[in-house]
C-alpha cells in the first residue's frame, strides 16, 4: 500500500518545491520528456518541470540555454564492456564525446538536448543501464566496493546485495518523494573504500557470534554528508546480516521520508534529523519499524585507502589480476572508453570498474597477459603508474557546465598537478581535491588539501580564486584512525597562483615533517598554524611583486 504524505497537512512547514512534488511525482517527468518535451522542444518546458528533470537523472547545463547534463547509475561501479560501449556511443552521438567519472562511481554526459533523450533512454535500457533517479529527492546511485567479487580482502561479495537494494528503490513511488537526496554505500572491504562516513546510510564490514557461529555482516552508520555544513555519519548499535540489509535500508529511508525536514531545502538532508534526534533515538524509531536486531559486533574496518587502486594487484582468484588506471580528474572521451572496453575484452573478464577517486579498473587479467596490457598505447595517458600529484587529484565539474560553480576546476586541477609534479619531489602521494562551489561534489572536506572556488575583486574586475583547507581524512572504524574534515586557512588565492602557492605549502611540510609522518599526521601534530603562516607570507609576497 502506498504511503500517505502526511506533511501536506502542515503547508506552513513546506518549502516551495515541496508543493511542486505534491502536485506531480518526480517520476512522472520521464514519460513527459519522452512523449511531450522531446517532441515540442526545450522552450515548451515549464520551469517547475525543468526542476523535476532531476528524477530522470538530468540537470540543465550552464548557461541554461537548452543543453543538459545526464548522470548514469553504475551500481558499485561495475559495468560490462557492452555497457561501456553503449556509454561511449551516447557520448559520441549526443555529448560531443565527453565522458566524466564522478566521485560516486557514476558517469556523466554533457551537451545533450531534450530531443536526444528518448533514444538515449532506450540505448541505456537496452544495455541494462539507467539514469532514472541518479539525481532528485530520492535514493540515488549506491556506491560500493569496485572490487566486489574479486577482492582478496573482502569478507563477502556485495555486488548482488547492491543490485537488490538498487532494484527495490529505483522507480519505487513509495520512496520517490524524499525531503532531499539520499546516498547509500555498501562494502565488505576492510579499507573503507565506499567512504562510509560521508553517506546518509552506510553498511560497513563486521562480524558477530550468533548462536555459537561467527557471522560476517555489517555495521550501520547514518547521517553523513558534505556540502556547506559537513557531518560525519553516526554509528547505530546494530549488527546486520547481509540478507537483512534491504530491510534496514527500507526502514532508514522510510524514517527520512516521514520525519525528515521539508521546510528549508538547505536543511533537509538526513544529517540534520540525525543531529537533532541522536543515534539512539533514531535506532529506537528504526527498530519500531523493522523489529529487533542484534547489537553491534566486532568492527572489521581497519583503515582507509581513499578508493585508490592504481597499479597491478592480485585478485582473490589465483592467477588473475586487476589493473587500476588513472583517469586525470575523471575525464575521458568516448573513443577512449571504447578502447578500454576492447582492452577489458582482450585481456580481462569483460568488465570495467569505476572508483570514487574518478578512476577505472580493468579486472580479470591473467598473469601472462599483464605485460601485454601494460604496453597498450592507451595506458600512456590512462596510466597505472601516473605521476604522484596527478594520480591523486580530484575535481568536480566546475563552471564549464555547472550552474552553481563559481570557477573552472577540471583544467585548473590538471594544470596544478602538472606544475607540482614538475617542481616537487615527494615520496608521499598527497590527495588534492578541487570544488567549484560549497556543494562539494569534489569532496574537498576529506582531502589532504582541499580547494574551494571563490571570487575576488581585482582592478580588472572579479576574478577566480580558491580558498584552501587542509588535513582531511576518513577513518578506519574501531580499529583505525578517526575521520576528520579539512580545516580552513585564511587567505584567498588568485587562481593563477594556486599551483606555486601549493608548492610552497608542500615544501614547508616536507622540510618540517618528522621522518615517519604523512601529511595528515603532520597536520594533527603541528596544527594548521605553520600552513597559515606560510600562506600569509606567500600572499603578501605576491601582492608586493
Amino acid at each position: 500500500m502506498a504511503y500517505i504524505p502526511h506533511w501536506k497537512e502542515t503547508p506552513d512547514q513546506l518549502n516551495k518545491f515541496e508543493f511542486v512534488k505534491l502536485q506531480k511525482d518526480g517520476l512522472d517527468i520521464i514519460r513527459n520528456i519522452i512523449e511531450k518535451y522531446a517532441v515540442e522542444g526545450y522552450d515548451s518546458i515549464p520551469a517547475d518541470d525543468l526542476d523535476l528533470f532531476k528524477w530522470a537523472g538530468v540537470y540543465q547545463q550552464k548557461p541554461r540555454a537548452g543543453h543538459f547534463m545526464m548522470r548514469v547509475r553504475i551500481n558499485t561501479g561495475i559495468m560490462s564492456t557492452r555497457q561501456a560501449r553503449a556509454i561511449a556511443d551516447i557520448a559520441e552521438l549526443y555529448g560531443r564525446g565527453l565522458v566524466d567519472i564522478t566521485t560516486r562511481q557514476a558517469v556523466q554526459f554533457h551537451w545533450l538536448t531534450v530531443e536526444d533523450f528518448p533514444d538515449i533512454f532506450k540505448r541505456l535500457e537496452d544495455a541494462g543501464l539507467y539514469s532514472y533517479e541518479a539525481c532528485g529527492d530520492c535514493p540515488r546511485t549506491i556506491v560500493g566496493n569496485p572490487l566486489a567479487g574479486i577482492d582478496p580482502d573482502e569478507f563477502f561479495d556485495t555486488s548482488a546485495l547492491v543490485d537488490e537494494i538498487n532494484d527495490f528503490f529505483m522507480l519505487n513511488r513509495d520512496f520517490s518523494n524524499l525531503p532531499r537526496k539520499f546516498k547509500m554505500s555498501v562494502s565488505a572491504n576492510p579499507y573503507n573504500n565506499a567512504q562510509a562516513e560521508i553517506n546518509d546510510l552506510s553498511f560497513t564490514p563486521a562480524v558477530k557470534i550468533l548462536e555459537g557461529l561467527e557471522i560476517a555482516g555489517f555495521h550501520v552508520m547514518v547521517g553523513g554528508g558534505l556540502s556547506a555544513k559537513p557531518h560525519l555519519a553516526q554509528k547505530l548499535d546494530l549488527f546486520v546480516r547481509p540478507e537483512e540489509a534491504l530491510k534496514v535500508a527500507v526502514g532508514v529511508v522510510s524514517l527520512f521520508r516521514d520525519h525528515g525536514y521539508r521546510e528549508k531545502r538547505h536543511q533537509a538532508r538526513l544529517k540534520y534529523l540525525i543531529a537533532d534526534w541522536g543515534a539512539d533515538k533514531f535506532k529506537e524509531a528504526l527498530l519500531a519499524l523493522i523489529g529487533d536486531m542484534p547489537s553491534r559486533g566486532e568492527d572489521q574496518t581497519r583503515g582507509w585507502h581513499a578508493a585508490y587502486f592504481d597499479g597491478v594487484h592480485s585478485q582473490r582468484q589465483a592467477g588473475l589480476n586487476y589493473v587500476g588506471l588513472n583517469v586525470p580528474v575523471g575525464r575521458l572521451n568516448g573513443g577512449e572508453l571504447r578502447q578500454l572496453a576492447e582492452l577489458a575484452d582482450t585481456y580481462g573478464e569483460g568488465k570495467l570498474r569505476t572508483t570514487m577517486s574518478q578512476n577505472i579498473i580493468i579486472s580479470g587479467v591473467p598473469d601472462e597477459q599483464v605485460d601485454a596490457l601494460l604496453q597498450e598505447p592507451l595506458l600512456r595517458r590512462l596510466s597505472p603508474s601516473a605521476s604522484h600529484f596527478i594520480s591523486r587529484t580530484v575535481a568536480c565539474t566546475g563552471n564549464e557546465f555547472c550552474n552553481l560553480a563559481l570557477v573552472e576546476t577540471k583544467l585548473r586541477a590538471v594544470d596544478t598537478a602538472a606544475y607540482l609534479d614538475e617542481h616537487l619531489q615527494l615520496d608521499e602521494k598527497l590527495r588534492i581535491h578541487f570544488i567549484g562551489c560549497p556543494n562539494a561534489c569534489g569532496q574537498k572536506h576529506i582531502a589532504d588539501i582541499g580547494l574551494q572556488g571563490s571570487l575576488i575583486k581585482t582592478p580588472a574586475g572579479m576574478a577566480e580564486a580558491f580558498d584552501i583547507a587542509i588535513g582531511g581524512t576518513l577513518g578506519g572504524g574501531d580499529l583505525g584512525p578517526a575521520a576528520k574534515f579539512t580545516q580552513a586557512l585564511k587567505g584567498r588565492v588568485p587562481a593563477e597562483q594556486v599551483a606555486p602557492v601549493l608548492a610552497e605549502l608542500i615544501e614547508m611540510y616536507k622540510a618540517e615533517k618528522q621522518e615517519t609522518e604523512n601529511f595528515h599526521a603532520f597536520v594533527n601534530r603541528a596544527g594548521i598554524e605553520p600552513f597559515q603562516a606560510k600562506l600569509t607570507e606567500c600572499l603578501a609576497e605576491r601582492v608586493n611583486k
